[in-house]
């Protein structure tokens, strides 16, 4: 087999990159005590939510 058609048949692992402005959205770094992020877990867990859903939420109504 030639390089070139080993080249073609090499696939990244993933979707691909949105194109550029198409991101749902921006990630923040967060530092979390280990008991807050256990507290947060629970809180969310318990509205069926994700982590990330729960804090979106939970930071739009704190900010109106």
């Amino acid at each position: 087999m030639s390089q070139q058609s080993q080249q073609k048949t090499k696939r990244k692992v993933g979707r691909p990159r949105l194109p550029k402005g198409h991101a749902k959205g921006q990630i923040v770094p967060v530092r979390f005590s280990a008991d807050d992020l256990k507290r947060i877990t629970a809180v969310a867990r318990a509205n069926n939510q994700t982590v990330s859903e729960w804090i979106r939420s939970t930071l739009s109504s704190a900010l109106g």
